[in-house]
């Protein structure tokens, strides 16, 4: 049943939480920094609002949803797009059985009204019209206004918000005036080896070790030349899994030309040159490739 609520006497529905299995596997740190984002230290104190940077797939939604989780509250994720408007991120009319107006809250203005964790997942997909809707709610005002429903609606205590940003080509250049409200950065990075060897282990724990041990060397070549990532990996695993599995034959057994197979369908042919039997040789040309271009240039060879 819709949960519902009043407001300047407008009904709201409002959306429900977020319920997915995404557990936070590796660096305690990065918990901790938006912990402390979000912690309150005095009655006149407010909570930030982070920004979590990094490249698509490194974790980003992970991390804010389970810390959101590890504070028992309820996670509200809404996804931003090129597309969004400020009346999809605050309330929007819709039309009811009996053709009456329905106003329905998003899920950012249902985690402000409940008092949870709302994720702006990919901020930097929406324009400014979008961003500057949120502008108030980010600072000492805390609060939005719609204009559709013409009430303003001010955020719960116990509220959070956070935004994840990809650090590849965004849509849209994020303001000036929302990028000092949203602090602060929190940067998630390519795991250390222990960390995907766990991370690896808990999406696929019907993997077999010498399989596990091998896509995280792969991976770990691969993030030495700023490439690929966690969730590559996890998907290189699964189609190597799939097919060993689909053909009968033992998926616990590590066959080096069938695991390159699968990183050519996930990602691409030069990938598998990250792969542990062939990556001194990768080094090598790319040493060979730079002394070539230093020579050509009369820099000196011997640097070499």
């Amino acid at each position: 049943m819709t949960e519902k609520v009043e407001i300047s006497g407008v009904e709201l529905h409002l959306s429900s939480p977020t319920e997915v299995n995404l557990d936070w596997v590796g660096n305690e740190d990065l918990i901790n920094q938006m912990k402390a984002a979000w912690l309150v230290v005095d009655e006149d104190d407010l909570p930030l609002t982070p920004r979590i940077l990094g490249k698509p797939g490194v974790g980003k939604t992970t991390l804010a949803y389970a810390t959101g989780k590890k504070m028992n509250k309820e996670v509200y994720i809404f996804q931003c797009t090129m597309d969004t408007r400020p009346e999809d991120l605050l309330i929007s009319p819709v039309i009811a059985s009996d053709k009456s107006i329905k106003y329905v809250a998003s899920s950012l203005v249902s985690a402000m009204i409940k008092g949870g964790v709302c994720l702006l997942d990919e901020g930097n997909r929406m324009s400014e019209k979008s961003w500057a809707s949120l502008a108030p709610l980010m600072d000492k005002r805390r609060y939005v206004e719609s204009i559709i429903a013409g009430i303003r609606i001010y955020a719960h205590p116990e509220f959070r918000l956070c935004v994840t940003m990809n650090s590849d080509a965004s849509t849209y250049e994020v303001p000036e005036y929302i990028q000092s409200r949203l602090q602060p950065k929190i940067f998630v990075d390519f795991p250390n080896r222990t960390d995907e060897l766990k991370i690896l282990k808990y999406n696929l724990p019907f993997s077999s070790d010498e399989i596990l041990e091998y896509c995280v060397d792969f991976l770990q070549n691969a993030h030495k030349h700023n490439e690929f990532t966690v969730r590559d990996g996890i998907n290189i695993l699964k189609i190597y899994m799939k097919s060993r599995e689909l053909n009968k034959k033992d998926k616990e057994k590590l066959d080096k030309e069938e695991f390159q197979d699968a990183i050519i369908q996930i990602l691409d042919e030069h990938a598998v040159n990250y792969c542990p039997e062939n990556y001194e040789q990768l080094l090598k040309e790319q040493q060979e490739t730079i002394k070539d271009l230093f020579q050509r240039n009369n820099f000196d060879s011997d640097l070499f």
